[in-house]
């Protein structure tokens, strides 16, 4: 007899904290409409069982944005597309500023992200004096970074300042990397996240959901992040940018991103799950309030690197008004 696959999820996931095969993964996301809320229930289930109940709250921050030289096909901050987005840095003053804002709203995180290859000495010289100047600033709050591809030395260094999470996504899946980035390639950041593992730093991976790829792909992708066993997934959904090779794409559909949410939720029992970019217009407030309650146990509040969020203090009410307590900083260290 043919085990229903929210039944297996049940046994195997809720029940062990295993997460679920690939196929198990693809049989989640082709689940009819009608199904959908059972799903999440369970997803919202498991993530209570294996992480608890407190949401994880991040801010970022865009240290150099634009000018990128690689040609990842979603992203304004390329340097060989046309779009709006123009190369800018932020002085430490004004790093030092975000990361104060950031830590008010109740924030653990605080990411600070550039838009490069992999970090030149000038740009970790920057990263080092931002870290103490925020250190300085009696700010106790967490410190990431996403510099994009490194080698062992920079890594080294990273941990050496005091950085504790480092966020590399994989993008999309291996079969479909191609079609999104040709500047670099898969297994490159492949690389790049097994180094930061093994030096002992958070790794936080995810993607992009709906930049072309199959349902198929789709379930490929969430296998190989929960083969990375990373600490965090942030799952964005595709606004499509003006000037890049996937301006004209559809933003996927509420149900095939919530569909994801669970299905991402159930590959990775243990692993904090991140709303990021593209929420507002793919899932809106109601979509926003069904992904927290099907699995979802992390938000980044205010602004994106190139995109407009919600204003902080809409999500931190909405995780009022659903009880779910944000992760103290205290605790968090």
């Amino acid at each position: 007899m043919t085990i229903d696959v929210l039944d297996r999820a049940r046994r195997d996931v809720l029940e062990t904290g295993r997460g679920l095969d690939e196929a198990s993964i693809l049989k989640c996301l082709r689940l009819p409409d009608e199904r959908l809320p059972e799903l999440l229930s369970l997803a919202h289930d498991v993530r209570r069982r294996w992480c608890g109940d407190e949401v994880e709250v991040e801010g970022i921050v865009s240290m150099k944005t634009g000018g990128c030289p690689e040609d990842c096909h979603f992203c304004s901050q390329s340097g060989l597309f046309a779009s709006p987005v123009r190369a800018a840095r932020l002085d430490i003053e004004e790093m030092v500023r975000a990361a104060r804002e950031t830590r008010e709203t109740g924030a653990t995180e605080f990411c600070i992200v550039a838009a490069v290859r992999g970090p030149d000495a000038r740009l970790l010289a920057q990263v080092r004096d931002a870290v103490e100047a925020i250190r300085a600033d009696a700010n106790d709050i967490q410190i990431a970074c996403s510099l994009g591809i490194l080698t062992q030395a920079q890594v080294d260094e990273l941990v050496e300042i005091g950085v504790h999470r480092y966020n590399h996504n994989l993008e999309t899946a291996r079969s479909h990397f191609p079609a999104v980035v040709t500047t670099h390639t898969w297994e490159e950041r492949n690389d790049t996240l097994r180094l930061v593992a093994a030096a002992g730093l958070e790794v936080c991976c995810g993607g992009i959901l709906g930049m072309g790829e199959t349902v198929e792909q789709r379930a490929e992708f969430a296998a190989q992040l929960a083969a990375l066993s990373p600490h965090e997934v942030p799952m964005n959904f595709l606004d499509p940018r003006p000037g890049t090779p996937f301006a004209d794409l559809p933003t996927l559909s509420a149900s095939e991103a919530l569909h994801a949410v669970g299905a991402f939720r159930l590959a990775m029992p243990r692993t904090i799950l991140r709303f990021a970019g593209g929420r507002e217009v793919t899932l809106g407030d109601l979509g926003t309030r069904d992904g927290l309650l099907g699995g979802v146990n992390a938000v980044i509040v205010g602004n994106y690197l190139t995109t407009l969020g919600r204003a902080p203090s809409d999500d931190l009410d909405l995780l009022d008004e659903l009880r779910m307590p944000i992760k103290a900083l205290s605790a968090a260290l």
